[in-house]
């Protein structure tokens, strides 16, 4: 049976936040999603027991798969290891914490009908009706963040970070299978390679509410950001 959408949700130690999304995911799906669909849990190494909760889940929910890694390998192998195994005529990864309510994927899946190669959730671009709630130094770290992120690397879209992004199936397969950087900053990579191969890219307003709880944080995570993008832009010269 050929599956039409396919949800990745990558996650290391998530066993307490992620239930929450997944049952949110699995609502959506059975009842608002026309034709076959699968989700794909990418379970990153955790230690926290995530593996026997999925476990549980699918015993009640055959199209939730589980994949495992056996260590913790970052948060961009796990999407890889993810949308490389997706099935799906589309293919979505979204953050584990739910962070975007699920429902947004219809508007990606819009732009994609309407041409587009990957549609990529955005908070920064302007819309009516659309709420996002962060934390105002945050908030002001992440346009610095995406302002860099765009003129270092010839970004063509206002926020490259937003974890909700959907592709046709083959462009996902064409750009994973090229892509190699295994932490955070591996959305800008992947948008990197795409704008480089002229995919069409398309930046779609969604919701988006900052969860408590997180894995990163600025202190550990700003010192870390300019000696990856000098790395990914020396990688993405030799890009044939």
């Amino acid at each position: 049976m050929r599956t039409d959408l396919s949800i990745v949700l990558p996650a290391y130690n998530e066993s307490q936040r992620l239930p929450s999304y997944l049952g949110e995911v699995q609502k959506y799906l059975e009842t608002g999603c026309a034709g076959a669909y699968e989700a794909i849990v990418v379970d990153d190494g955790s230690d926290d027991g995530l593996g026997s909760v999925i476990e549980n889940w699918q015993a009640h929910w055959p199209a939730l798969r589980l994949i495992s890694h056996p260590v913790n390998r970052g948060k961009g192998a796990a999407v890889r290891t993810g949308m490389l195994a997706a099935r799906g005529g589309r293919a979505l990864f979204a953050d584990a914490d739910g962070a975007t309510p699920i429902r947004e994927e219809a508007k990606l899946r819009a732009a994609l009908e309407a041409g587009a190669d990957l549609a990529i959730g955005s908070r920064l671009l302007p819309a009516a009706g659309v709420s996002r709630r962060r934390a105002p130094i945050r908030g002001l770290a992440g346009r610095f963040f995406a302002a860099a992120a765009r003129w270092w690397l010839g970004l063509p879209v206002r926020d490259p970070q937003c974890g909700f992004k959907m592709f046709r199936r083959e462009v996902a397969r064409e750009l994973f299978a090229r892509s190699t950087e295994p932490g955070y900053l591996f959305d800008l990579e992947l948008l990197a390679l795409a704008h480089r191969h002229g995919f069409r890219i398309a930046e779609v307003p969604v919701e988006w509410t900052e969860m408590s709880a997180g894995h990163l944080s600025l202190a550990r995570m700003v010192p870390r950001i300019f000696p990856t993008m000098w790395r990914l832009r020396r990688r993405l010269r030799d890009e044939p």
